[in-house]
This record gives structure tokens, sequence and C-alpha cells, in this order.
């Protein structure tokens, strides 16, 4: 369907060619996801995923309080280096083994998995989509997103971690028995190849730690992911034409197909008028057009996913920041777009994802019972990130 809207907006708008089509894709951002892509599937092959995870229940010892926020942080981290997405269908298989083990239900830890994918991916350039793209948008480096989101991130997903405890925490209670058969598993037995992991996780951590200096060795982030994979490729066993393969290309044809319609708008004026639009409503004031944003951000891409909100709404906060060179613009877009993924079902990539295994796994989860959770958390969560971005901008 993006596909389909590009070649329509190319073909049937009049100030809009296909020259002025191809300037609006955003190949930067194409190159970091597809990049990311390879890596992530290179390193999954050895097993360090099921190994985080299972060592995560592990030092939990099976006490629920304590696995649900070993769950949430190792999610967080995971998501703020690899991105929402591929934490979810990495760590949601773990999650039910673990359940099974425990003999509790998995739906507590996945949904509390699930949102602190999204909130936690709001922490660095890489965790979530639109910051990819705001990033791309406003030539801001990793170290920019950790200095400015991550705090407020990390306060926010605390009070969210504990309250789902309390919503879950029911549904949690495991037995002793089931405690001692998790401290039993072999951890270690997850790397299913010792060797390949020597090869490829250093060069993971390598172009992770390349992300924190790009701004020092003057290197934009796809061509560092672009060249981690390179180097990934190189080192591992794995067939080139398997690596290429594992490549989301329907994601990347998804954001192609976004960034020239995008661009259509851009070319007929219809983003000036959104942004005067804003500016009108807000009268110019600055904190109320850091909230009008934010909750843009949330409630609108919620309602129609992350990606395509945050593509519409760059050009949109362009406009109205102008040449002020105030950034808490882009935070509180960043925020905002990111928090409301956990909205819907359909909010983001990850929680789709996340529904699908669990149907497959004989959990159905159906929309309205994702929203019970979804609504109070992206209400709370936006709450706290709109007090965040005015008392400390």
């Amino acid at each position: 369907m993006a596909l389909l809207g590009a070649a329509v907006v190319v073909l049937f708008v009049g100030d809009y060619n296909q020259e002025l089509a191809i300037e609006s894709v955003e190949f930067a951002t194409l190159g970091l996801l597809a990049g990311m892509m390879m890596l992530v599937y290179i390193t999954q092959q050895t097993g360090i995923y099921d190994y985080i995870a299972v060592r995560a229940g592990q030092i939990s010892r099976g006490r629920p309080f304590v696995l649900v926020v070993m769950m949430s942080v190792t999610v967080t981290i995971l998501s703020g280096f690899l991105d929402n997405l591929t934490t979810i269908l990495l760590i949601v298989p773990i999650t039910f083994l673990l359940a099974d083990t425990l003999d509790i239900s998995p739906m507590p830890l996945i949904m509390v998995e699930i949102m602190a994918a999204n909130i936690g991916g709001a922490a660095t350039l890489i965790g979530d989509p639109p910051n990819i793209l705001i990033g791309a948008a406003a030539n801001l480096s990793f170290n920019d997103f950790l200095i400015n989101n991550a705090p407020g991130v990390i306060a926010i997903l605390a009070v969210v971690t504990v309250g789902l405890y309390f919503v879950f925490r029911k549904q949690l209670q495991v037995d002793e028995a089931n405690r001692r058969f998790v401290m039993e598993l072999d951890a270690k037995g997850s790397i299913s190849d010792p060797a390949e992991l020597k090869r490829t996780l250093p060069v993971l951590l390598g172009t992770i730690l390349l992300f924190f200096l790009h701004g020092y060795i003057n290197l934009e982030p796809a061509t560092i992911a672009l060249s981690g994979a390179a180097v990934g490729l190189a080192v591992t066993r794995i067939p080139i034409e398997e690596a290429l393969e594992k490549i989301e290309w329907t994601t990347l044809f998804f954001f192609i197909g976004l960034f020239v319609m995008v661009g259509a708008l851009e070319a007929t004026g219809a983003i000036d008028h959104l942004a005067d639009a804003i500016q009108s409503v807000t009268n110019g004031n600055r904190d109320a057009e850091l909230v009008s944003i934010i909750w843009t951000g949330s409630i609108v891409g919620g309602i129609v996913d992350n990606i395509p909100l945050t593509t519409a709404m760059i050009p949109v906060v362009e406009q109205i920041k102008g040449d002020s060179g105030d950034q808490a613009y882009w935070w509180a877009l960043s925020l905002g777009a990111c928090f409301g993924g956990n909205l819907t079902m359909v909010s983001a990539a990850a929680n789709v994802a996340a529904a699908g295994l669990a149907d497959r796994a004989g959990h159905p989860l159906s929309f309205f019972q994702f929203m019970k959770i979804g609504l109070p958390v992206t209400l709370v969560s936006t709450i706290l990130a709109t007090a965040y971005i005015l008392l400390r901008y």
C-alpha cells in the first residue's frame, strides 16, 4: 500500500516528479536499518540472546517482582542497542520457555516486555524507528539521544514497570519447585556456536561502540552499521545470501513509500498548512507547541502507527522550530511517537510481532486485551514525558 501510494503521488501530483521523489528518500535511514538487521541476524544464530534471557530469569531467582524488573531491564537494554522489533522477536519465544518452566501465564511478562521495548527504544538513536527517522532528519547523534532522552526514559520506565507488576502480580505467583527448576537450567547451553560467537560478538559490540563515537570520528550511523555488517559477513560462516534474505525488505520498502508520499506533502504545501494550524492553535507559545507535539505524536501515532506519523510530523516540527536551534522540539516528537507505540496492538511493529508469536504459541491476544493495558500505560508515560520536557527544557 505504501508503494502504491508513492506511485500515485509521483504519477498524478502535478508539483511532484520522480526526481523530487528520489530526493525525498532518506537513504541514511535505510542503510542504518539494513546494516543492523544483518548484524543482529548473524549474532542471533550463536544463541547469545537466548543466553541473556535465561540468565535474566535466573538472576531473578524466580521471584515475580524481580523477574518483571529483570525482563523489563533486559528488553530495555536490547531495545536501545538493537531496536525494539528485533528485541521482541528474540525475547518473546524465550519468555514462553521461562513461563512454562515456572508454570505461570506468559502474557503478563510479554505485555511488560512490549511496553518496555517501546518506552526503552526511545532512549537511543537506533532503539525505535521514529528515532532513526528523527536522527536522520535533524542530524542528531547517538549521544544526543542518550543525553536528552535516556534520563526521562529510565524514570518513566521505572514507574511503568512497578505499576504493571501490581496489575499482574496475582498472575505471577511461582511455586518453590518451579523456582528451583529455573535455577538448574544451563544458560551456557543456549550458546549453540561458541566459535561463531567469538567471531561475531566483537563486531556487534564494536559497532555499538562506534555509534557512541560517530560524532567524533565524522562517520554517519548508517556508514557504521553497514561497515559493521560488512565485517560481520566477512568473519561469519553464514552465507551472504542467507544474511541478505533475512533483511526485512518489506519494512525498507515500506519506508521508501512513506518517504515519497511525505515528500509530496511537502512539495504541495500541505505540511506548511499543518504547521501553521498548530502554531495558530498554540499562538506561538513554545510550551504549548511542545505539548501539542508530544500528544499528537502519542495519540495520533498510537492510532495510525508511529512510523508514518513521525515521517509526516518531521517537516511540521522543522517548520514550527524554524531557525531557533531549539532541539527540545525533536525530543518532544521522539518521546511522544515512541510512547504512543504502546496505545494499541497496531501502533508499532513490535506489538504486531508479539501478538503473532503469542497466537502461534496458543495464547491469542485480542485488540481490546492489549488496549486495556496499552491505553493507561500510554497516558501515564505521555503525561510524565510532558512533565519531563517542560521541566528540563
